[in-house]
Order: C-alpha cells, then structure tokens, then sequence
C-alpha cells in the first residue's frame, strides 16, 4: 500500500510513519516543518518539505501515486484558532478541501485526521461517535467541517473517506516546549528545563488523556480495513477520564522540587472528554495498548533519554 502522511514529521505523523514502515507499508510523507522534525522520521523516509496542498504535491495525487492519503498537517491550537480564525480556517478547511479534491478519484482512501472538539461539552460522556456537533472554538468547527466534506464527497462522488477524532493525544515526539504540546508532554519539558508547571482554570477539568500509540493504531487499522468507508468517523482514545489536578499531583508526588503556577482558564476549551470506544472496538478490532499510566511512564523515559 502507497501511503501519503500529510504532517508526517510532526507528532502523531512521525508515529504513524514509523507503524506503517514497520507493517511493509510504503510512505511519503509532506510536512511544512511549521510543527515538526525531520529527525523523528524513520531513517531513508521519503519527505518533501512543503505544504500539503502545494502544486507539487497536488500533481502527485492526481497522477495517482498515492493508494491511501492519512492527512495529519494542521493548525491544531485552538488558542491559535480563537485569536486567527481565518489563518486557521485556511489550512483546516480550504487546503483540505484541495487536497481532497485532487484525490477524487484518484486513490482508495481518505483518512481525515479530525478532533474529539467537535462534540464540544459533551452531554453524554463517555461520548459515542453520534453524539452531536457542538463545537466551541473555530478550530472544533474547522474539524466539524472537514467531516462534512468528507460525507459529501462520499455521498457526491463515492469516495470513500473516514475520519479519526484523536482525544487530548500525548507521548513520544511531542517536545514539551512546542506551542501545539498537551499538557502531560508539556509538563514533563517544564520539568526537563526547571520550570514552573502552568495549570490552566481550576484544574478540575478531565480528560481522556491518550497515549499516542492507540490513536496511531485507530489510524492504521482505518487506513488497512477491508471494505469501503462511507464518511464513517472513530473515536481515538481510551475510555478513561483523568482530571489536571490529578495529574499535577503526580507530578508533585515524583518530583517533590516543582513549582505549580495557576492561569486563566484558556477560550474556546471544554470541561470534560471521554472517548466512547466501543465503535473502534466492534469494527475496527481496536483495543487499548497503553492505558493512561502506562503512557506516562513510557513518555517520561523517552523525555529524559535525551533525544
């Protein structure tokens, strides 16, 4: 299978594209290196850098070099969105737009990288994928959006796209100090560099905090799942919720000397989110591979290896 990772050398990407190398998939990935590194891709990857939607990689997907497209590359802070929505709009929306309209088609799959923001405050937690939309920042709206497309290009065109809504994703790759980093990756490089811990709001606020590697396999299995997608969309996450606090006192617990400093509750961010998993786990034959503490442990050695 010839994949195309749109955002490859960012977080999730270069996680992605290391779990499709290592099933024998073959992959290109395109990546504006505005949030990632070409050092967090597998050795002899092939990578342009530019954006996802340039002539170049537009020509690509029409000249049908690509089997299945999983498209990453975002503006993902909802800070971001709330303070430059037409910017945001424009990478999440109009380029995307672009990209699918070249691969009308000319491939097998569309995998759309969506958000668990786009049920905003959810009513019914654990929250199943046909809880209604009700996004609370452009950025959950620009999301809500691309599912939308994706369902009308496969009702208009027959294509067959789906969409992965990964939950508050943490673990491996994702540099604490990196504007786009949740708060678990974010404290622990606050840690790493002797700084205070920003907890935002009262800190009561939960989430399903998801260790990288589940949301990586919900991807994967959607990308290689026999069949056709009709704009189906997944939760990606695990099922558990975890509040701020609780995770704070962790962090307090294992290292005593850190300094926890209190801010703003941020605009445009939800009180609570739990992924209802159930959807994954009867189609896709998802389980969880790494709990919540599990995935600490595993992103606590990977920040203090020194890569």
């Amino acid at each position: 299978m010839r994949v195309l990772v749109t955002g490859g050398a960012g977080f999730i990407g270069s996680n992605l594209v290391r779990r499709l190398q290592e099933e024998g998939q073959t992959v290109t990935v395109v990546d504006d290196m505005s949030g990632g590194e070409i050092g967090f891709l597998p050795k002899g990857t092939d990578y342009y850098i530019q954006d996802f939607a340039s002539d170049r990689v537009i020509e690509m997907v029409k000249d049908q070099k690509f089997d299945v497209i999983m498209h990453l590359a975002a503006k993902p802070r909802v800070p971001y969105s709330v303070e430059f929505p037409f910017d945001s709009n424009d990478t999440n929306v109009s380029k995307t737009l672009k990209l699918m309209e070249a691969a009308r088609g000319n491939i097998k799959r569309f995998v759309n990288t969506s958000s668990s923001s786009v049920y905003g405050d959810a009513q019914i937690l654990p929250t199943p994928e046909n809880h209604g939309h009700f996004p609370q920042s452009p950025y959950a709206l620009q999301k809500s959006i691309s599912e939308s497309y994706c369902k009308m290009f496969s009702d208009l065109y027959g294509m067959d796209t789906v969409s992965v809504r990964p939950f508050n994703v943490f673990g491996p790759n994702q540099r604490g100090d990196n504007p786009y980093s949740t708060a678990v990756s974010a404290w622990f490089g606050a840690v790493l560099n002797g700084k205070p811990l920003r907890s935002d709001g009262t800190g009561e606020q939960s989430r399903d905090v998801t260790y990288v590697d589940n949301v990586v396999d919900i991807m994967y299995r959607c990308a290689t799942h026999g069949g056709t997608f009709k704009a189906e969309a997944f939760n990606a996450g695990t099922g558990f919720s975890i509040t701020n606090n609780e995770i704070l006192a962790w962090f307090k617990k294992t290292y005593p000397d850190i300094q926890i400093v209190n801010a703003p509750a941020r605009k445009g961010d939800v009180m609570k989110t739990c992924a209802d998993v159930s959807k994954a786990e009867s189609v896709l034959g998802y389980k969880v591979l790494a709990p919540f503490w599990e995935g600490v442990e595993k992103t606590r050695q990977w920040v203090f290896s020194g890569v």
